[in-house]
């Protein structure tokens, strides 16, 4: 678990970090150097997902031996399917994505976060989200040092 205290906004008890994989952890199929580490030092208080359409049919083999369940969706209503998933894991939930097929999945999380990296951001996505991101270490980051996340959302 965990807990972060945002002075005048929100009390979070985060349990779920939810992942998508291209584009976001991964850039053309290949993990984004720094992510191991990070997922690996945020497992011992999230329970970590990657849910992804596995666009490179890499995933299973980038994260093999990594902290994370992975879920890999059919060729459609991808979008809809990682908001339920988000939704079945209840309110204790961050997200993070960058497709236009995680716009409902970070809008449906407790905190939703939106990477923009070499593979853009869908503009949906972008407005679904509550933080905008240039780095997915720099997201991880908020979560390893969660008074980043205090200082940005504080009202």
């Amino acid at each position: 678990m965990l807990a972060i205290d945002i002075p005048g906004g929100a009390m979070y008890r985060f349990a779920h970090l939810v992942l998508d994989f291209n584009g976001t952890l991964a850039e053309d199929g290949a993990l984004i150097d720094g992510v191991a580490a990070r997922i690996t030092a945020l497992a011992e208080s999230l329970e970590i997902h990657v849910i992804t359409a596995d666009t490179n049919s890499s995933a299973a083999r980038v994260l093999a031996g990594l902290p994370i369940t992975l879920k890999i969706l059919g060729s459609g209503a991808q979008d809809q399917a990682k908001a339920n998933f988000v939704q079945e894991l209840g309110a204790q939930c961050v997200a993070v994505g960058n497709g236009r097929n995680d716009a409902v999945m970070l809008h449906a999380a407790a905190l939703g976060i939106v990477v923009i990296q070499a593979e853009c951001a869908a503009r949906v996505t972008v407005d679904a989200a509550d933080l905008v991101s240039h780095s997915i270490q720099d997201t991880l980051d908020l979560l390893l040092n969660p008074k980043r996340l205090i200082a940005t959302l504080r009202n």
